[in-house]
């Protein structure tokens, strides 16, 4: 059984969900039969690199208040430290995720995808390190084991891996993806936004039930 997950390093509840479906999967009594397979997302793709705060940008970009973008960081805080994860509220910056969707593409060529999604997570979210400037990529890049010069290449040359990205986006919207986290089962079944773990787990019985003939 395959699942698809549309995900976007800027976004917390990307953040979260993957956190919450990975228990759901490791309870799952058939999870060495299912194949994860990442998919590129870009939740803000005119976004720019700056200096701008996250909460600032987010709160212009959606029409909210400033109070109403950091209570829904402090939330968004609340529900990662539920899951054990670091999330620290409101200093990073807000900036354009293509070059880390290239990245972790190039990563997966080199079978270090979730290694280096996961650092970038954390970066993020629990150090607030800026994911956007590239001495921090190629510095996350080399830490879970990927070639400098090999990184350095990628991220010099604008269209290395790019298509790969797009052709994950295209995916999205075909599918009828407006956001992210989306998963999708064997193309069968689509679970959107922040879930419990218990939903994933109901999520991945009924798609293992109902998969097709040929699997069984």
């Amino acid at each position: 059984m395959r699942v698809e997950i549309w995900t976007d390093i800027a976004c917390p509840w990307c953040y979260i969900g993957k956190a919450r479906f990975e228990r759901a999967l490791a309870a799952f009594d058939h999870r060495d039969d299912v194949e994860l397979v990442h998919r590129s997302f870009e939740l803000n793709p005119k976004a720019e690199n700056g200096t701008t705060p996250i909460i600032d940008a987010v709160a212009a970009q959606y029409g909210r208040t400033r109070g109403q973008q950091v209570a829904r960081e402090e939330y968004a805080a609340s529900e990662a430290r539920a899951e054990g994860l670091g999330f620290m509220v409101g200093a990073r910056v807000h900036g354009n995720t293509f070059d880390v969707h290239r990245l972790l593409h190039f990563a997966k060529a080199r079978g270090l995808q979730v290694e280096l999604m996961d650092l970038a997570f954390r970066v993020n979210f629990a150090d607030e390190r800026s994911i956007y400037d590239r001495a921090t990529l190629v510095s996350l890049a080399v830490e879970v084991g990927l070639d400098e010069t090999e990184v350095r290449e990628v991220l010099a040359d604008a269209e290395a891996y790019a298509e790969e990205v797009r052709a994950d986006e295209r995916q999205a919207a075909e599918l009828g993806a407006g956001g992210v986290p989306f998963f999708v089962l064997d193309r069968q079944y689509g679970v959107s936004g922040l879930q419990s773990i218990e939903l994933f787990s109901q999520a991945l019985e009924q798609a293992w039930q109902n998969r097709p003939a040929s699997q069984h």
